[in-house]
């Protein structure tokens, strides 16, 4: 399996690549781009970690030998939030970068499975639709945006209320990845009851950990380590799934719904990516409310990413 991440020498592109290069199966590749003059020594750094990994790390000037032969792209690259920025404040300098890096995904490696963690991913993965598109390559089953991290937030909050080990909770957590588009469906954990308040207070804290993250850090960053986790596992999952195994994730995929275009469901994965899109069950009546709530901004969102390609 060859897997690159662009975008590699970034907080969450460092974290992501440690922990591939100690898990990806042996014999794999790790391919890290960056247009930072760093990277190449990011590579040799951990180049020196004794798994049978082979890393490379490539600059500016050589994404198309980054990306030739990938079977998984992970793109982290951009800016990322600071105090008092929105995901939707990062859209003009984000939306440029993740453009130009699907038109080269396009160019040179057209079938491999392309994960998009960028924010706002609400939009970002709409315009990589849409730039794929435009290169006649386009694939539904092979664009993914990684939501895995509402996923793992929602686990180790609902864990630690209740006193459980979160590696042992499951959290559905379905619509997008910004504020109230984020829905975790609490009404579905197995063997959790929660009070009303429990649920609208765990609700927005699931919606608002980002925040909650680059607050604490002052100014110094936003989530690189979790999301850096939460990239690595689903990274790892569509690997599993290509190889054969029964694998089924949280991701924000073209669905074609009556919800909006993309959307946040359970997905089987698989050798080509998307299997089957999986229902997400019967939402309580404060989740049904919450989704009907955020349609509009998650529509108006897609819509975007949508007008920046074509220029509208």
């Amino acid at each position: 399996m060859k897997v690159a991440v662009l975008g590699a020498a970034g907080g969450i592109g460092q974290a992501l690549s440690l922990l591939l290069k100690t898990q990806l199966p042996a014999g794999s590749e790790l391919s890290l781009y960056d247009v930072a003059p760093v990277v190449p020594g990011v590579a040799v750094d951990l180049s020196h970690i004794p798994t049978d990994v082979k890393v490379e790390g490539f600059g500016k000037d050589n994404l198309a030998d980054a990306l030739t032969g990938c079977d998984i792209v992970l793109i982290p690259a951009g800016v990322p939030r600071k105090p008092g920025m929105d995901r939707s404040d990062l859209f003009n300098i984000n939306a440029g970068i993740v453009r130009n890096l699907i038109d080269a995904i396009a160019d040179t490696c057209p079938e491999a499975c392309i994960c998009v963690i960028t924010n706002p991913v609400n939009t970002t993965v709409a315009i990589a639709a849409e730039a794929l598109k435009a290169k006649g390559v386009y694939n539904k089953n092979k664009l993914f945006g990684v939501t895995t991290l509402d996923v793992i937030r929602a686990e180790t909050f609902v864990g630690n209320l209740k006193g459980l080990n979160p590696a042992n909770v499951h959290v559905p957590v379905i619509g997008g990845h910004s504020g109230t588009t984020i829905l975790p469906l609490l009404s579905q954990v197995e063997g959790v009851d929660f009070t009303d308040e429990e649920v609208a207070s765990l609700t927005t804290r699931i919606q608002n950990a980002g925040t909650e993250v680059v607050e604490a850090k002052a100014g110094g960053g936003s989530a690189t380590l979790s999301m850096g986790q939460a990239a690595a596992r689903f990274c790892l999952s569509l690997v599993a799934a290509m190889r054969g195994d029964n694998v089924v994730e949280y991701t924000y995929v073209e669905t074609n719904s009556d919800d909006a275009v993309f959307f946040s469901h359970p997905v089987r994965l698989g050798k080509n990516g998307v299997e089957e899109i999986l229902s997400y069950g019967e939402l309580s009546a404060f989740e049904q409310n919450a989704k009907e709530s955020m349609l509009d901004g998650l529509r108006g969102d897609i819509q975007l990413g949508v007008e920046f390609v074509n220029g509208k």
